[in-house]
């Protein structure tokens, strides 16, 4: 490596290690809250048969445009959800030092590279319902179409779908596990720890679960090779309302998922970044 692109190199990580972007990454982990808040509730209006805006992270911000100060409130989102895309680009790239295990470094490396492209999508959708933008959902329909059409496109779409639920499961298990921990400098308080434990597990265990119905979804799509059923969070939370005793499961859920937004708060408190 060349002394400019070593001395590129290490700006650019020392830039993304600076002390403005460590606090705006903690405001993006907020903003993430506020989403999962939003959505959650939208997901419980639906559970009592209410649901008008959709049940998923484009409902929620164009809920939010549509109450007063909702779109400057949205720009400081779209902010802080860039913040938490460079930061998480960080630990991608530099991150996990203090890991020993190859493997788990590897691991983590790429969780938090899948988690970057998450926040830069959230960051456009939150910036384009901010000025305006309809943020509609066909977007997954579509790419799921484009997949079909390429040769052995129902199984490739199939093992996404595949991938997904597992995902989920991996989500749950961790939940339930507590290794949202190993990231976190906890509260030494003991009060405050359990709560902290407790929000984590009952939230990332939701979490899990909504991700896994969506990778359902996508492997339903592959058997039936229609791409109309593979849709996202919105659609897999309404399906789930209307199977039996589905109002009180998806309560269930939306509890959860407004959990995972409160443990955001903490996360967003004791992460370390």
């Amino acid at each position: 490596m060349t002394s400019a692109a070593q001395s590129a190199n290490s700006n650019a990580k020392q830039a993304a290690r600076s002390r403005p972007v460590k606090i705006a990454a903690r405001v993006g982990i907020l903003a993430y809250g506020i989403t999962h808040l939003l959505i959650g509730g939208l997901a419980l209006q639906v559970a009592f048969g209410q649901g008008g805006e959709q049940a998923d992270q484009t409902g929620a911000f164009q809920a939010l445009a549509q109450q007063p100060y909702g779109p400057p409130l949205l720009w400081v989102l779209a902010v802080g959800f860039v913040a938490a895309a460079l930061w998480r680009a960080e630990l991608a790239v530099w991150g996990y030092s203090y890991v020993s295990d190859t493997k788990k470094v590897v691991r983590k490396k790429a969780v938090s590279a899948v988690k970057a492209v998450v926040f830069v999508a959230l960051a456009v959708l939150a910036a384009t319902t901010a000025s305006g933008g309809g943020g509609g959902g066909g977007g997954q329909q579509q790419a799921t179409a484009g997949v079909f059409g390429l040769p052995g496109g129902p199984f490739l779409v199939g093992l996404a779908g595949l991938v997904v639920l597992v995902v989920g499961v991996v989500k749950v298990v961790e939940g339930y596990r507590k290794k949202f921990l190993e990231e976190m400098d906890a509260p030494s308080d003991r009060h405050a720890r359990t709560v902290l434990e407790r929000v984590g597990q009952v939230g990332n265990i939701a979490k899990g679960v909504s991700i896994g119905l969506i990778g359902i979804l996508i492997g339903v799509a592959a058997l039936r090779h229609d791409p109309a059923e593979a849709t996202g969070l919105d659609a897999a939370l309404k399906g789930l309302a209307a199977q039996p005793y589905g109002p009180y499961l998806l309560m269930v859920v939306a509890v959860g998922i407004v959990a995972y937004g409160v443990f955001c708060f903490f996360d967003a408190r004791y992460h370390r970044v």
